[in-house]
């Protein structure tokens, strides 16, 4: 095992060149959920260079590749996921390889994600005579909008075929020194709802209040309500968040609107509670806008669920990431309230998703901010670990 640390390293480092131009090229050419055929043309033709064949799907925004180990015969399957899609926001950054693409930011680090698994990629092709069985590599568009291309694929039969192992994946954290990762076992990111309230009641003007049902104050007497709807009710030992962060009302000083419609989101940790949340959200609604003589229309886009990291694989992981990276690299996490559609691969198979530290010394910025960088460095860290996680779970009887 350590014999194959030391070819992980050597190889992750032979490739680390090239892998700062292709993080620095997805970077400048970022394409929003859904648009990503430009994206997946360039990663092929990655692929193509190493000696590594491809198929493109969903429209040809995904991208899936086959590395089969050479050691001996084996159906085994490890899957390795990366998100392609960036974000719809205007880049703030300065130096010299930011966004071309007006309004459009790789703002959640999924640039690094495409390079990290085309780096692996590059270790396992070179290492493919040390194990047996299958490397299936999939670049996945549309991890930002709702279905997300996790559930894509999934419903499109790709992976049928194949007997999966485990299918692994990470996302970049600006808070998490460079050189670290963290896990953490079981429920990890939280599954999320959005949440399209709207409420009516009858417009008119603002100085005759016997002519108008104010929908505006019945928004109000909602939003408080469901101010405290977690506290009130969520489980103790769940933990739930229900914000509302958009109110549009259209009306005018001197004008009532006919209706107001408010917009946020919940996220939990268990699905009978999550379903329980829905019903009760949307008894509040109708409850408060009818005792005003008006009504609620509660529209719930149910979205990702929780995502589950198998607590036998996840702590395998980690001890042999201990090995690689050092035991005080390795960190242990705890739930994070963001959502992730890799979450639906979780409950299909086993898997592990592992957050990997990208802090920069002395900048502060997070996920979807427009000054958002990450630490090239970290490519060394995650690929390397990629690699060597799906050689080891190869090996696992």
């Amino acid at each position: 095992m350590n014999n194959n640390i030391q070819k992980i390293n050597n190889l992750t480092k032979e490739f680390y060149p090239q892998a700062i131009k292709i993080r620095r090229h997805l970077h400048q050419y970022p394409e929003l959920s859904g648009h990503e055929q430009q994206t997946a043309q360039y990663i092929s033709e990655q692929l193509a260079l190493m000696g590594i064949k491809s198929n493109k799907m969903l429209d040809n925004t995904a991208v899936v590749a086959e590395i089969n180990g050479t050691k001996g015969i084996s159906e085994s399957t490890i899957v390795l996921r990366a998100d392609m899609d960036a974000l719809p926001i205007e880049e703030e950054n300065t130096f010299d390889f930011i966004s071309k693409n007006n309004g459009v930011m790789h703002a959640c680090g999924h640039d690094m994600h495409m390079t990290n698994i085309l780096t692996a990629a590059y270790v396992l092709w070179h290492l493919k005579h040390t194990f047996s069985g299958r490397i299936l590599l999939v670049f996945q568009p549309s991890e930002e909008m709702f279905p997300g291309g996790a559930l894509q694929l999934i419903q499109s039969g790709l992976f049928d075929t194949y007997q999966i192992k485990a299918i692994l994946g990470c996302h970049v954290s600006p808070e998490i020194p460079t050189g670290q990762i963290g896990l953490k076992c079981g429920n990890y990111m939280a599954s999320t709802d959005e949440l399209h309230i709207t409420i009516k009641g009858k417009g008119g003007h603002a100085a005759l209040p016997a002519t108008f049902i104010n929908p505006l104050t019945m928004a109000a007497e909602i939003l408080l309500t469901l101010e405290h709807f977690c506290d009130d009710f969520a489980p103790k030992d769940i933990p739930s968040v229900l914000t509302f962060g958009r109110i549009v009302g259209n009306g005018q000083t001197n004008i009532v609107p006919e209706s107001v419609k408010i917009e946020g989101t919940l996220r939990t940790f268990d699905e009978q509670w999550r379903n329980a949340a829905h019903e009760k959200i949307t008894e509040i609604c109708t409850n408060i806008a009818h005792k005003r003589k008006g009504c609620a229309d509660v529209f719930i886009n149910k979205g990702y669920p929780v995502l589950t990291n198998d607590e036998n694989l996840t702590r395998q992981c980690a001890s042999w990431a201990k090995q690689f990276i050092g035991d005080e690299n390795v960190l242990s996490l705890d739930y994070r309230m963001t959502a992730e559609d890799f979450a639906h691969y979780s409950h299909h198979y086993p898997a592990v998703f592992f957050r990997l530290g990208t802090q920069i010394e002395g900048l502060q910025t997070n996920l979807h901010a427009a000054n958002f960088n990450a630490n090239e460095e970290a490519l060394k860290t995650g690929a390397a670990l990629m690699a060597f996680f799906a050689i080891n779970l190869l090996a696992e009887k």
